[in-house]
């Protein structure tokens, strides 16, 4: 009897392993500026199967610490796939990260860590889908984890943005219109077997799902909708400059260099929900470390800096909370990043450490359970606000232990379709 329930007991909890979803652990406050990097450019995680790219992070504490990484394979819906290691990875995980170096010529120590996929303990990725990597220290505890995305250039996608046909959101929202075109690919039961994901500006959080075909013409999938695949189009990001620290140019009010690191004060922002559209380009979230003046590698040459915001939103005061998002902090809605209100300026303030560059970020308002408001949006939403746009085609034949990622298609509201 008892063998019984100890074999239940290992097959309840095998199965419980697999249909956990599986969350971003957000880092611990030493670890900063954290971010893929493809072609020298920090980019949104979405790879083609076999292409070369790198994830990188900085340790504040700059002591050379051992940091470990895996990684697991996840299903369409971030839960742990069916797949064993050694069917989606050729060679090992649960590695030591070797390459790194300290910060040279800056006022912030940090210690600056490398991994490059691949490497001579992973080899190759094997399969295409959702992956996870976890970053683990020497106690095998997780220090952070990020998602990413390899994808199989099989099927063609092509995608339009378009105005909603409601007239109540036509100037707030963006609408995608995509067909998935399978090629020479033969889909077995693809209504039932093709998965969707779209994504704005590569924001994992805000992603639309479970999408299915409106109708088929042939062996094409035609997703035509109004409401399904809509997005609230925002305003353009916010952004700073202060690769070089000791100027105040492009977003910085004034620089103070008290307190051990520099202080990075921005011009206030006010709310631009009330106020008509401006175009001010942007790079749709992204940072971009820079020292003009380092002399090889803006990587440890780039100093950290505190970075004060301040907000003009009095009317939002005691509605919601507001936080300071961006590819920079993986558009996390915690503490750290939440802004106080200040009662004898009347502003919201935050002050963040940032590595030095060039930065977007937007103010998000959220309630007490993290869910974003995009209707009352502080910077409103506009239809001419330039975002990009995927949608990565998902496939499971009917004999298949896993999602494979079968085709990825692009747009821009650049292009908007009235």
């Amino acid at each position: 009897m008892s063998r019984k329930i100890l074999l239940l007991l290992i097959i309840f909890s095998s199965s419980n392993l697999f249909s956990q979803i599986l969350n971003e652990v957000h880092p611990a406050y030493n670890i900063k500026s954290i971010a893929f990097v493809q072609g020298g450019q920090n980019v949104v995680p979405i790879f083609r199967l076999g292409d070369s790219f790198r994830l990188i992070f900085d340790d504040l504490y700059g002591d050379e610490a051992n940091y470990y990484y895996t990684i697991t394979h996840c299903d369409y819906d971030w839960k742990k796939s069916q797949l064993n290691l050694n069917e989606y990875i050729s060679g090992l995980d649960n590695q030591r990260i070797i390459d790194y170096e300290n910060s040279f010529n800056t006022l912030q120590l940090y210690s600056h860590y490398r991994l490059s996929f691949p490497n001579q303990f992973t080899r190759a990725f094997l399969v295409s889908g959702n992956y996870i990597i976890r970053i683990l220290n020497n106690n095998q505890e997780v220090v952070f984890s990020r998602k990413f995305i390899l994808y199989e250039d099989i099927v063609s996608v092509p995608t339009q943005v378009k105005n909603p046909r409601d007239v109540k959101y036509i100037a707030q929202k963006h609408n995608l219109e995509f067909t998935i075109r399978p090629n020479n690919l033969l889909l077995q039961d693809p209504v039932k077997n093709i998965k969707v994901l779209l994504l704005q500006n590569g924001i994992f959080n805000t992603a639309i799902t479970n999408v299915k075909p409106m109708f088929t013409l042939g062996t094409e999938l035609i997703y035509r909708y109004d409401k399904e695949t809509q997005f609230w189009a925002g305003n353009e990001f916010l952004a700073f400059d202060n690769k070089d620290i000791r100027v105040a140019l492009n977003g910085v009010r004034r620089i103070e260099s008290q307190g051990g690191i520099y202080n990075t004060y921005l011009y206030t922002n006010p709310a631009r929900g009330n106020v008509p559209y401006t175009f001010f380009p942007d790079a749709n979230g992204i940072f971009l470390p820079r020292n003009i003046n380092a002399s090889t590698n803006d990587a440890v040459e780039a100093d950290y800096s505190w970075v004060f915001f301040s907000l003009s939103a009095p009317t939002y005061f005691g509605k919601k909370d507001i936080y300071i998002t961006g590819m920079f902090n993986n558009y996390a809605l915690i503490p750290e990043f939440k802004l106080d209100f200040n009662k004898d300026n009347g502003l919201y303030e935050k002050a963040l450490i940032l590595k030095q560059g060039f930065t977007n970020y937007q103010y998000t308002l959220a309630d007490s359970n993290g869910k974003v408001d995009f209707e009352n949006a502080l910077d409103g939403n506009f239809f001419q606000t330039e975002n990009n746009y995927d949608v990565l085609v998902y496939y499971r034949a009917n004999n298949d232990r896993y999602d494979r990622i079968i085709g990825r298609g692009n747009a821009s509201s650049i292009n908007i379709i009235k």
